[in-house]
């Protein structure tokens, strides 16, 4: 993947604030054996990124590659602003179609009508943008740390990650 593609005009203002939640939690450079990103930084991996010299990545680069294979692939400015960080940050760390369920199950927990096929179509933006926000923000929380104490109790070096993992889903 070409680091020098040049960012669009202008970043939507929700993605900015998404983006900076991100940044914020995945940090700079990180190479734990531990952890199933591998080599990453800024929280984009070496492995799902191969074209990508991690080490020189720049923020700015980073933030351009979030836009455009992250925010714009996988559709989450059809949802609302709360909604669309939540499950941007999610998405980041735990991969699009699992943070995705986990909104469609929260979606569900909040008695909208949602299939959770872990793809955000028009279904899933249209009945998160009907649902009560609160109560929308309240069980994606709750369904992204189940998801993470699911993956501490299966995954090697899990219980190393589950406090951090949670204080995510919480945020």
């Amino acid at each position: 993947m070409d680091q020098s593609t040049s960012a669009p005009d202008a970043y939507s203002p929700e993605f900015l604030i998404a983006v900076e939640r991100v940044l914020a939690d995945e940090g700079g450079y990180s190479s734990n054996a531990a952890d199933p990103g591998g080599v990453t930084r800024f929280g984009i991996s070496a492995r799902s990124n191969p074209g990508v010299d991690i080490a020189a990545l720049t923020r700015d680069a980073a933030v351009k590659i979030y836009w455009r294979e992250w925010w714009l692939r996988f559709g989450f400015a059809q949802l609302p602003a709360a909604a669309a960080a939540k499950t941007f940050d999610l998405a980041v760390n735990i991969g699009a179609g699992h943070a995705i369920e986990c909104l469609q199950r929260a979606l569900r927990a909040c008695g909208r009508p949602v299939t959770e096929d872990g793809v955000l179509g028009a279904a899933t933006a249209l009945e998160a943008a009907r649902a009560d926000p609160a109560a929308l923000m309240a069980a994606l929380r709750s369904e992204a740390a189940c998801h993470y104490r699911l993956v501490a109790a299966k995954q090697k070096g899990g219980p190393d990650f589950i406090k951090g993992w949670l204080l995510r889903a919480y945020a």
